[in-house]
């Protein structure tokens, strides 16, 4: 072999650039790894949020369990009144029963009693005190009041046309008490019922009137006070039949 030609076989061949590119791009292309979808990585990150909620939640749980339930306090005993107390709510019962019924003069000096013993027992004098001034007020009315059954159906028709209902109707009972067979009283009775609605009590009254007085029904017929009366079959037979 020639010296030129032994030159030639000892000098390396370079590769050329675009071929070292080439086999770079390649290897590179081998060791790069593979890219994860956007959307796996949600459902990834989802799953783990969902398995973090539910574990504090099942601690929270594990928590409440353990605690222990706390029983209600018992609620305090009823306070037993002392004697002086129940015997003040005796008495003042009694004192208000007459009051119930209409006994101001009995009621007041029932109440005027219970003060002296147990004005100590505060709640029970207070109420007495309220009922004693209105006892006194219901006397001194009385006191005021005329006492014979003429005047005192004059001050019912009085009250009856102001329509004051609950006085006149005290008033024709009052005057009842003192002239029981007043046809005319029973009347105006009757009227003032019928107006405060007491349908049953006023047919009676009215009864009563025209057994009394029979030409009362005349003045029924067109008195305006009847009028709740008059949708009733026994106002138009006590009013409008033939007595027998």
């Amino acid at each position: 072999m020639s010296k030129a030609a032994a030159k030639k076989s000892a000098v390396k061949v370079r590769p050329s650039k675009k071929t070292v590119t080439a086999k770079h791009a390649s290897k590179s292309r081998k060791a790069a790894p593979k890219s994860t979808p956007k959307s796996v990585a949600k459902k990834t990150t989802a799953k783990k949020t969902d398995l973090s909620s539910v574990k504090k939640t099942q601690k929270v749980a594990a928590v409440r369990a353990v605690r222990p339930v706390s029983k209600p306090a018992p609620a305090p005993a009823a306070r037993q009144p002392t004697q002086d107390e129940s015997a003040a709510l005796l008495a003042f019962e009694r004192a208000h029963k007459e009051f119930a019924r209409g006994r101001f003069a009995e009621s007041r000096n029932q109440f005027r009693i219970l003060l002296d013993k147990y004005s100590q027992v505060s709640e029970v004098a207070a109420r007495a005190r309220t009922y004693l001034t209105i006892s006194e007020s219901r006397l001194r009315t009385e006191s005021m009041l005329p006492k014979d059954a003429d005047s005192l159906y004059d001050r019912g028709v009085i009250e009856l046309n102001r329509g004051e209902y609950v006085a006149a109707q005290e008033m024709f009972e009052r005057a009842l008490k003192r002239e029981p067979e007043a046809a005319h009283i029973h009347y105006g009775l009757a009227a003032t019922r019928a107006r405060l609605g007491s349908i049953d009590l006023a047919l009676e009254s009215l009864q009563r009137a025209v057994d009394l007085q029979p030409n009362l029904r005349l003045r029924a017929q067109h008195d305006h006070d009847l009028n709740p009366l008059r949708n009733d079959p026994d106002f138009d037979r006590l009013i409008f039949s033939n007595p027998s």
